[in-house]
């Protein structure tokens, strides 16, 4: 189990993610994140870094500030 920030960042991923239609894969293949790692992220499992959450929002076309709230 994660840290509460982790895991409120990993649920905002998440619904934000499948309300631009993404699938976990699809999302992991055009970021070049690892599908297993995002799932981790989702999860709220590991720490992620401000450049994946850059990298993330910018292909979720949302602010990072979307992610992190």
């Amino acid at each position: 189990m994660g840290s509460p920030i982790c895991e409120a960042f990993g649920r905002n991923l998440r619904a934000i993610r499948k309300s631009k239609g993404f699938s976990q894969e699809r999302l992991a293949h055009e970021t070049g994140i690892d599908r297993s790692y995002l799932g981790k992220i989702e999860r709220g499992e590991v720490n992620i870094t401000i450049e994946k959450i850059y990298l993330l929002a910018d292909h979720l076309q949302c602010s990072p500030k979307d992610l992190l709230t």
